[in-house]
């Protein structure tokens, strides 16, 4: 299960050239054009990043002075503001407001994706994993028209194996896409995965339920954005999520240890939730490219963008690595991004 927050990020904290913040930008538009045209439920509902002392404020006034050189816009709120729109945050510093972030139905997103290419012929094979993929006989580097076979298994093992050729291929598998990639590139290319798992915790009292979603001040070298507090669609408040590094993709399961330390981390920009209230929720899993911060920070350090490249020596095949948050966001822009490299003016390949 990937980790996604079903927040649509404004863009703020990814650097000025990365593809994370061009992607970000770019694909939060074309959500909330698609989401308005389409009935997919949304609702802006503003971010406020928390400071609480005067090194988190000096965080606060660098990323303002950064979302101007990048015309996103975010403003620092008074404390009659803070007071009266959300009484139960606390920010002894500041509040940094950013009114173009929102949250969206994520699995309504998906339902009309995947309407859509089943309108276009298209379709879903599920519960079925990739073993290989290898070049086909006679495809290599300069051919117009390239092409791979793609070896695949039910993911129970009890259908046998498939052999899938195409012309192209897109490896946008989340946390298996450096596994997928390494099938095909030689050894001197591969890569690693990483893994950060993220837990989230539900909330169940009626008191307090802000309704702008609250994160406190980016931390450097943190590999996210903090355990802030998003909403659903319902108004259901939800805490998450943290940061824990794992090496198995597949645990899911709730960590009762992380309650405990999430719990003074929430009530310091929300000191009235109750304790009792607070319970495990779910986990998801981040795939990463290192140990990385989830935020660019002063000078870059430690910070990994996406990849998302048409291989050298493999036309035809484009890697999506490294494909975390904000990638829900950016989505549709990396959809773009990807049918320009293949089939643009420069593109290996034609239609």
């Amino acid at each position: 299960m990937f980790c996604s927050y079903q927040v649509i990020h404004a863009g703020i904290y990814y650097g000025p050239t990365s593809l994370k913040t061009k992607l970000c930008i770019r694909g939060k538009h074309l959500l909330y054009e698609l989401c308005s045209a389409q009935d997919i439920p949304h609702r802006r509902t503003k971010k406020w990043i928390i400071a609480q002392n005067a090194q988190q404020m000096a965080e606060l006034e660098l990323l303002h002075t950064f979302t101007k050189s990048i015309d996103v816009p975010t403003h620092f709120l008074t404390r009659r503001e803070i007071e009266e729109q959300e009484p139960d945050v606390r920010a002894d510093a500041g509040v940094l407001e950013s009114p173009t972030t929102g949250i969206i139905d994520s699995h309504a997103y998906m339902a009309y994706l995947e309407g859509s290419l089943d309108e276009r012929g298209g379709e879903e094979i599920l519960h079925t994993v990739v073993t290989d993929i290898e070049p086909l006989a006679g495809s290599q580097e300069g051919d117009r028209i390239p092409g791979y076979s793609i070896t695949t298994q039910s993911r129970d093992g009890a259908g046998g194996q498939d052999t899938i050729t195409a012309e192209t291929v897109i490896n946008s598998a989340g946390l298996g896409a450096v596994d997928v990639s390494n099938m095909l590139l030689p050894p001197e290319r591969h890569r690693k995965p990483y893994f950060a798992k993220g837990s989230y915790f539900s909330y169940a009292a009626s008191h307090p339920k802000p309704k702008t979603l609250l994160y406190p001040a980016p931390t450097p070298g943190l590999g996210g954005l903090g355990t802030h507090l998003t909403l659903d669609m319902a108004g259901r408040v939800r805490f998450g999520p943290d940061v824990e590094w794992i090496d198995d993709p597949t645990d899911l399961a709730p960590n009762p240890a992380r309650l405990e330390a999430a719990v003074p981390v929430i009530q310091t920009y929300l000191p009235g939730v109750r304790r009792d209230a607070l319970d495990l929720d779910y986990c998801g899993i981040r795939p990463k490219l290192g140990r990385t911060s989830g935020t660019y920070g002063k000078d870059g350090k430690g910070f990994a963008d996406f990849y998302i490249k048409e291989e050298a020596g493999f036309p035809g095949f484009v890697n999506l690595l490294g494909i975390e948050s904000p990638g829900l966001t950016a989505s549709l822009a990396i959809a773009e991004m990807v049918d320009d490299l293949l089939y643009g003016r420069n593109a290996s390949i034609s239609e």
